[in-house]
Formats: structure tokens, C-alpha cells, sequence
């Protein structure tokens, strides 16, 4: 079908230009023999079959050509596409304005040349600069929305879009989040995200590519099974190389919050004042809370790294450091808490059995 369209195309201009070239040809040859070429519809005729010929050479350059610019555009997002085509008619907008003024300069070459490199010039330009301003114009379109909005409106609105990055996906403790309804909202999904998940899982390495297969295994826990609505981001911003990166400018442009359990991302999205969700500070948050002097009821599983020191842990994974516990390994002792620690890998516990404490 696309070949057939092309041919047509190709028929129409060379029935164009036979009518306007053809006759001035034979106008500058001074032949007489072939005066029947004046009439229009010959040349036009004439014309269209030396361009059907050269269809036959031409034809797959120019459907191969026609291939790549669709699956460019297609693969483009949405935005960058009207944004150039805006800045585009911007610049030929302005072409034609300095074009316009510049016919009142009678200078042959001026007034034939000029018009057309102006077109080209400030074409490019203007695609250029609405391509690539394209996120600083959205971010102004959003920001003059919200001054225009009513409190009801900022309400509703409040919810905004959670981008997930890599980390949380494979971690998977995202979806069982999603299931409970304590993460609100859109969940994106960009798709660099999913290609880096793509390359870990078919990395040689069997750990990596282990982890990369349960991340693709949670999205489509997340998209099939559970009620939250998921969305995909199809573009990328390619003069930045780093995944992380691109996700703190997507939340940016997006006005949306980075979910995420990687400390070092964490960091950066609060140096860039982007909103950030860490499931580690949530899971921190709903352990147990527990207050010095408190019984608790563990089983000693390990040595400590100091002497006479005993680890047990709870349910939760929180950590119990047993002040005289090694005699207990194996065993299961009641003891009481002491002191409670909170760092940045979690929370630990201190206690000393209770068999001691009643000892003394």
C-alpha cells in the first residue's frame, strides 16, 4: 500500500513539473519537430512517465525512508512531537515575517535566496528550541494551572503520579503496598526503568539475572492483579545517561513522587527537592515500638561480636543484642529490653535475660 501511495506521488510531480519544465526544454533546444509538447496534458503525460520510471530505482530508498520516520515519530513521545511541531510553525511564522520585509529590498538574488534560507534556518531553530524547552514548558503550563485552581481542585489533585525505580521493583515489597491501598495514585512505570530491568534479566550473571526476572515478575503482579492503576512513560531524556538521573527529571517534569529504597537515590532527590517515598522508612515506621524495661520473649541464634553477647531476632527482622546471651544460643529465654537504637540500616534492641536480671 505505502508503495503504491509513493508511485502516486511521484506520478503527480512529474506531471507537475513535466508541464512547467518540459516545454521550456524544448524551448532552449529551438526544435520544431516537437511542437505537439506545448500542449499541457502531453507534457504532463510525458513528465509523469519519466517519473514512473525512475520509481523503479527510487522505490525502496524512499519506502525505507518512510519506514524509519514512522517508527521515529512513533517511538517519540507525544510531547516532544507537538512541542517541535509548535516551535517549527513558530519558526516558519517568523521566516515568512523577515522574508516579507525583505521583498521591499529589490535585489534579485536577495529577494530568491533569502526566503528560502530564512525558512530553513529559523525552521530548525524553532523545532530546536520547542524540543528541548519542551520540559521547562510544561512545568510553566502546570505551574500557571495550579495558580488558576480552586482549593477543590488542589484537593483532588493532591494525589500525584508514583514513579518507581528499579530497586523497588526488584526488591518487591511495592506490590504487596499496592495491595493493601496505602500507596494512592497512578503508578508509572518509565520505560528506561524497564529496559534496565530487561538487561538485568538477561544478564549472564545468575544472581542478577534472577533479580531482574522477579522485578519483571512484580510489574506484572502490580499491572494484572491488583486494583491500582498503572501507566507507562515512553519517553526519554537521552542527553542523560544514568537511570537515576532521568528519574529524579521525569519526577520534575511529571510533578510526581520517586518510590524508591536506594539510600544514595533517596539523598539526591532531597538535595533536588524532589518528592521522594522510601519503603525502608516506611517499613522502619510500622515496626513495634518498643521502650526500655519491656519483656520480650526471643530465641538466641547467634554469637554476638562482643563477649558473652547473643543475637535473636524478631518476626519483623530487627535485631536483639542479648548482654550475656551466648549460654542461651539455641534457646528460647525471655528477656528484658535495656535500650533501643535507631540507625540508618534500622532499629536494634539491647536486653539482657530475664533469668539474670532475677538473679541480681
Amino acid at each position: 500500500m505505502l508503495k503504491r501511495i509513493i508511485q502516486a506521488c511521484f506520478l503527480i510531480v512529474g506531471g507537475t513539473l513535466g508541464i512547467v519544465l518540459i516545454p521550456e526544454l524544448f524551448n532552449v533546444i529551438q526544435t520544431d519537430n516537437f511542437a505537439f509538447i506545448n500542449n499541457p496534458y502531453v507534457s504532463a503525460i510525458l513528465g509523469a512517465i519519466i517519473f514512473y520510471l525512475i520509481t523503479f530505482w527510487a522505490i525502496e530508498y524512499v519506502v525505507e525512508f518512510m519506514k524509519w520516520l514512522e517508527e521515529t515519530l512513533i517511538k517519540a513521545p507525544i510531547t516532544d512531537i507537538i512541542f517541535g511541531s509548535v516551535g517549527l510553525l513558530v519558526g516558519l511564522l517568523v521566516a515568512f515575517m523577515f522574508g516579507s520585509a525583505l521583498n521591499a529590498i529589490q535585489v534579485p538574488i536577495v529577494n530568491t535566496v533569502a526566503p528560502i534560507l530564512l525558512t530553513l534556518l529559523f525552521g530548525y531553530l524553532g523545532f530546536q528550541v520547542g524540543f528541548k524547552k519542551r520540559d521547562e514548558l510544561l512545568t510553566l503550563f502546570r505551574t500557571n494551572k495550579k495558580k488558576d485552581t480552586d482549593p477543590e481542585e488542589v484537593v483532588e489533585g493532591a494525589s500525584k503520579l508514583k514513579i518507581l525505580d528499579t530497586s523497588v521493583i526488584i526488591d518487591g515489597r511495592i506490590a504487596d503496598i499496592c495491595q493493601t491501598g496505602f500507596l494512592e495514585g497512578t503508578i508509572v512505570i518509565p520505560q528506561f526503568v524497564l529496559a534496565e530491568l530487561q538487561h538485568i534479566a538477561d544478564s549472564s550473571d545468575a544472581l542478577k539475572r534472577n533479580r531482574g526476572r522477579r522485578g519483571l515478575d512484580i510489574l506484572n503482579r502490580i499491572q494484572k492483579e491488583l486494583s491500582v492503576k498503572v501507566e507507562m512513560y515512553e519517553g526519554d531524556f537521552e542527553e542523560i545517561q544514568e537511570v537515576d538521573a532521568k528519574l529524579v527529571k521525569l519526577a520534575k517534569v511529571a510533578n510526581g513522587v520517586v518510590v524508591t529504597n536506594d539510600f544514595n537515590l533517596n539523598k539526591v532527590c532531597e538535595f533536588q527537592s524532589v518528592p521522594v517515598l522510601n519503603i525502608n522508612d516506611l517499613a522502619n515506621a510500622v515496626k513495634p515500638v518498643v521502650l526500655p524495661g519491656e519483656e520480650m520473649n526471643v530465641q538466641v541464634i547467634k554469637d554476638g561480636k562482643e563477649q558473652n553477647q547473643g543475637i535473636a531476632y524478631l518476626d519483623d527482622g530487627t535485631m536483639i543484642v542479648v548482654e550475656g546471651g551466648r549460654d542461651f544460643i539455641s534457646k528460647r529465654i525471655d528477656v528484658l529490653v535495656t535500650s533501643v537504637l535507631q540507625t540508618s540500616a534500622g532499629r536494634m534492641i539491647f536486653a539482657k535475660p530475664k533469668i539474670l536480671e532475677k538473679a541480681l
